[in-house]
């Protein structure tokens, strides 16, 4: 039986799914995820691109470094998505973005060199200063 995921924007206009365990979630400390989102952390989920579809609405793209795009609603901003030549062949979904986000907690923080040094968050995880994987 293959695991199917879907998620979307806020307003409705973009939907996704992608198959495949819940696994590879990572709180990203980015200076670069905080801009965009405007929070302090981006949690996501990496997938094997092969697995990822657009199920409705065509997203925006923001290429906000020479190795990473972002895929967000015109509509109404929500950030759903990015690919980064760092790591071909997959695509990083918003955990937040999920229809059921509380089925996948995070197992790693990223890029805590970043870090927001008065944020608390899931300390009992793992670290890594860049992202390595």
């Amino acid at each position: 039986m293959v695991d199917f995921h879907t998620g979307g924007c806020h307003c409705g206009q973009l939907r996704y799914q992608f198959s495949g365990p819940l696994h590879d979630i990572a709180h990203c400390h980015c200076s670069i995820c905080r801009r965009v989102s405007g929070g302090i952390v981006t949690t996501w989920i990496t997938v094997p691109a092969t697995t990822f579809q657009w199920l409705a609405g065509k997203p925006a793209r923001y290429d906000s470094s020479p190795t990473c795009a972002r895929y967000f609603c015109g509509n109404c901003g929500a950030q759903l998505a990015l690919e980064t030549h760092l790591s071909p062949g997959s695509i990083d979904v918003t955990i937040a973005t999920l229809d059921h986000p509380e089925r996948a907690p995070a197992e790693r923080h990223i890029w805590t060199d970043s870090r927001l040094p008065w944020l608390h968050l899931d300390e009992h995880l793992p670290g890594e200063a860049e992202e390595t994987l």
